[in-house]
């Protein structure tokens, strides 16, 4: 892979081909697709839901909306720092090709912002919730009628897969989707694969699947307009975008970080515990009288935590240049941080996280009611739209159909793209609206 090419300012739906001198240097191609995900509605719909404590009624716990913003932070520090050595290393990209370090950090800051703008409610057990529907539910009767790649889909749903949809799908008046350039299209895509054969190997890409049955064809453009490395001619397989790593390297560093200091404010955590596994991060940078000199358990824990975060933002950036080569080659086989000096520091901290935080009652019994809403409304919807298109529907498919938006595609031949079509518009729901319909279904309130 080349630079070159990995940097398209082309968008997705446009014609013509782009380059970094044409574009006006107050608003730069790439700040734009920044821009446009913030402006979408489905980004929006971040502001209510689930990061790690679902639907809480505290105002410093982070949701999906939070999260993705401190992501987006981080990624574009890591995206400005690495795009300066770069082209100190490539000066030809510059002279030539006009790009400035603040390009590399747009992409990644874009990427970053969008990264999660496909997971449903309730948190990951939201794509789990929906997966069960097809393994255990009611959806397991479909999957005689689809292919196995299809099915796969729907059992493993999976929130990457699906934002690639949301960025991508054409809908009327607005081809192309939300019209990102390719780069960041590109470095949005953390596992450039679709669905089958399930985690071929230990390669990073190869983790989970980031192209849905329905997009293969929007990404084989992605692909080849980027010159991303083909990996199998197994199936749809490729090489991720370097910048790629960037991006998960922000989501890694602010997870890890962010989740634990949430547990310390929920009382989760003990205090104690930051100053014992941050200091071990941080070392030499922290200064106890400024630590101590500070009042309250909150500012104490942000000020460990912005430590934290700059030492792994430096190391981070360190490790992709000292591994460019493997990365442009495809060789690179894991995330940044698992080469991290820090590694059983970080694992450590993952590992209170989980005790503490993730597998705590408030998480676990809303992780509960999260399973029964989407089980519910994946039942409903499904029922509804399958029973219209075979002209069998009850008043009350006929009733819920009213409530659905005219975009969901109830009268498509496809069987699996009007069931995409369904789990795709509940995943777009925020937690709240999720319970509402839920609610209004099991006439519990209106």
């Amino acid at each position: 892979m080349n630079w070159e090419q990995l940097l398209s300012l082309k968008r997705f739906g446009d014609t013509n081909k782009r380059i970094r001198k044409e574009q006006d240097e107050n608003r730069v191609g790439f700040e734009v697709d920044y821009d446009r995900i913030i402006f979408s509605s489905e980004f929006r719909s971040l502001q209510d839901k689930t990061q790690v404590i679902p639907l809480s009624n505290t105002d410093f716990v982070h949701t999906r909306l939070t999260h993705s913003l401190e992501v987006s932070v981080v990624g574009r520090s890591l995206g400005r720092s690495v795009g300066h050595k770069l082209l100190e290393k490539h000066p030809h990209l510059k002279n030539i090709h006009g790009y400035h370090p603040n390009d590399f950090g747009a992409i990644v800051a874009a990427a970053a912002l969008a990264h999660d703008i496909g997971n449903p409610p309730f948190g990951h057990s939201g794509e789990k919730a929906i997966g069960e529907f097809f393994i255990n539910g009611e959806g397991k009767t479909y999957k005689e009628q689809l292919t196995p790649a299809q099915y796969q889909d729907l059992c493993d749903f999976e929130g990457n897969a699906n934002g690639f949809k949301i960025l991508t799908e054409s809908h009327p008046g607005r081809p192309g989707g939300i019209r990102l350039s390719y780069a960041t299209l590109g470095a949005f895509t953390k596992y450039p694969k679709e669905s089958l054969p399930k985690k071929p190997t230990n390669h990073i890409a190869d983790k989970k699947y980031g192209v849905f049955q329905s997009e293969k064809e929007n990404f084989e453009d992605v692909a080849q307009e980027l010159g991303l490395i083909k990996r199998s001619d197994n199936g749809l397989s490729y090489s991720r975008h370097p910048l790629t790593f960037l991006v998960e390297a922000a989501d890694d560093i602010c997870y890890t970080i962010i989740d634990f200091e949430d547990g310390i404010n929920l009382g989760l955590i003990q205090e104690e515990y930051a100053l014992e596994y941050l200091s071990k991060i941080i070392r030499k940078n922290i200064i106890p009288e400024h630590y101590y000199a500070l009042e309250t358990q909150k500012d104490r824990i942000g000020y460990l935590r912005a430590l934290a975060i700059g030492t792994l933002i430096n190391e981070a950036v360190d490790i992709f240049m000292a591994n460019e080569e493997a990365i442009l080659s495809g060789e690179f086989d894991c995330a940044l941080l698992d080469k991290s000096a820090y590694d059983a520091q970080i694992k450590d901290v993952i590992k209170i996280s989980i005790d503490k935080v993730y597998q705590s009652t408030e998480v676990i019994d809303k992780e509960i009611v999260g399973y029964g809403v989407i089980n519910t409304l994946l039942n409903t919807y499904t029922t509804a739209v399958n029973n219209s298109y075979n002209h069998t529907a009850s008043n009350y498919d006929k009733l819920i159909l009213k409530g659905l938006p005219d975009t969901l595609k109830t009268k498509d031949d496809d069987l699996y793209t009007r069931l995409l079509s369904v789990c795709h518009y509940v995943s777009l729901l925020s937690d709240s609206k999720a319970m509402l319909d839920y609610k209004k279904i099991k006439g519990l309130g209106f």
